[in-house]
């Protein structure tokens, strides 16, 4: 299993930013997937889950701002983050499964990104 996040940066605060995830390893189309993030200094972070029809549901704290969506045909998990606050910076990975909290380790590769105020 390999999960691949990409499309980090610094923005600004209100700013927007789209995270990419290339899955591979197995069979993604059939997978619930999730995006996990981790602050500086903090735990893992459960953000947003999409099964594998496209039915989706995220934490309180980013619910309205970001949106988790995915292309089976490529194996590619994504999430639009909107309203950006410097709260949200964070390392951003994605996880396979429902609801999972997990570290940022392993398989797992992270995308960091910074909200400045």
């Amino acid at each position: 299993v390999q999960l691949q996040a990409s499309g980090g940066g610094l923005v600004q605060t209100g700013g927007s930013l789209r995270l990419s995830c290339a899955a591979s390893g197995f069979t993604f189309s059939t997978s619930a997937m999730s995006w996990d993030r981790q602050a500086p200094g903090k735990g893992p972070e459960w953000v947003s889950s999409i099964t594998n029809r496209g039915t989706t549901r995220s934490a309180d704290s980013v619910k309205g701002r970001f949106t988790i969506s995915r292309d089976n045909a490529k194996s590619t998990l994504f999430l639009q983050m909107n309203s950006l606050k410097p709260e949200d910076t964070a390392v951003y990975y994605c996880v396979l499964g429902w609801v999972v909290t997990a570290a940022p380790v392993g398989e797992r590769r992270g995308t960091l990104v910074t909200v400045s105020s």
